[in-house]
């Protein structure tokens, strides 16, 4: 019979130009995690190391590894020594100039049960992610588990409804969005209040427009632009759980490392839908300019 509690955890870190550490660091709040009785622990997006994409340096490729690899490897004998499933954010070294922002989902015997691609890059100031990351090609798919249907996606692809709802369509009852978003310090408080609660907002959103719940691990502390040329980006902690009707069941602070463990009772997504029923009122017939960059 399928378990309808689960105890998830979320690892909520500032991380160092030291790549050692800050895996180690990941470790030893995974294994804590799991002695609290969590099942399921979601990373931050590319927690190995600090954010790189600040800036375009073709030395930064010499970060990404391959799936399986170092990383993986290591994580793969937390999860099997903890009986934990982990989902783990890594730049991907697909092939010589052809590299991923990539999540990958370890089973818990050790095993990798599957990945996904971040599908959405963004090119923006402080974010230039373009220039390292091929776009997915992985589709929206979610990862079947011990825990549960995973619909993993990757920072980005949290603004977009279509990712989430393709995830819902093919089975997932979790989204798990690993993330490194932030604010530029040179914003008023106002602004970047409203950017934080946009951002919560949507993927609240999520949940409620599919009926299952949301995990969101972001990173914390401010990192340096290497170029020297803006104040860098200050992240904004923030990790938390949503529940199938978009109710904050979890939240980390702001400017502080946490690790987020809460308990998620999969059996209300059911009963959500129930009443809430999206998924049978959709008009799929009407929807085929989706498929449009835009209708003029």
């Amino acid at each position: 019979m399928k378990q309808n509690k689960l105890k998830v955890a979320l690892v909520q870190r500032g991380c160092s130009n030291d790549l050692k550490a800050n895996l180690d660091a990941n470790i030893v709040a995974i294994k804590q995690a799991a002695s609290q009785g969590a099942e399921l622990v979601l990373l931050q997006e590319l927690h190995n190391s600090l954010y790189f994409c600040q800036t375009e340096d073709t030395n930064m490729f010499d970060l990404a590894e391959t799936i399986p690899g170092p990383s993986t490897e290591q994580l793969a004998s937390i999860a099997k020594e903890c009986n934990i499933v982990i989902v783990a954010s890594l730049f991907e070294k697909r092939a010589s100039g052809l590299y991923h922002n990539t999540a990958v989902v370890l089973e818990r015997d050790g095993s990798i049960a599957g990945k996904y691609r971040k599908m959405h890059i963004p090119d923006d100031p402080g974010f230039y992610e373009k220039f390292y990351f091929t776009p997915g090609d992985l589709g929206f798919m979610p990862i079947k588990t011990s825990v549960g249907c995973l619909g993993v996606l990757v920072c980005w692809d949290q603004w977009y409804p279509e990712a989430a709802r393709l995830m819902a369509l093919a089975g997932a009852e979790l989204l798990l969005y690993p993330t490194a978003i932030g604010w530029d310090p040179s914003d008023d408080q106002p602004e970047q209040q409203r950017q934080r609660d946009a951002w919560i907002t949507i993927q609240r959103a999520h949940a409620v427009a599919n009926g299952i719940p949301v995990l969101a691990c972001n990173r914390t502390g401010h990192e340096a632009d290497p170029s020297g040329q803006t104040a860098g980006i200050q992240f904004w902690g923030s990790s938390f759980v949503a529940g199938p009707q978009g109710e904050i069941l979890a939240e980390a602070p702001v400017a502080e490392e946490a690790t987020l463990i809460t308990e998620l009772d999969l059996g209300r997504s059911e009963a959500v839908r129930r009443i809430w029923p999206y998924l049978r009122d959709r008009r799929i017939d009407a929807y085929d300019e989706l498929r449009l960059r835009y209708r003029d």
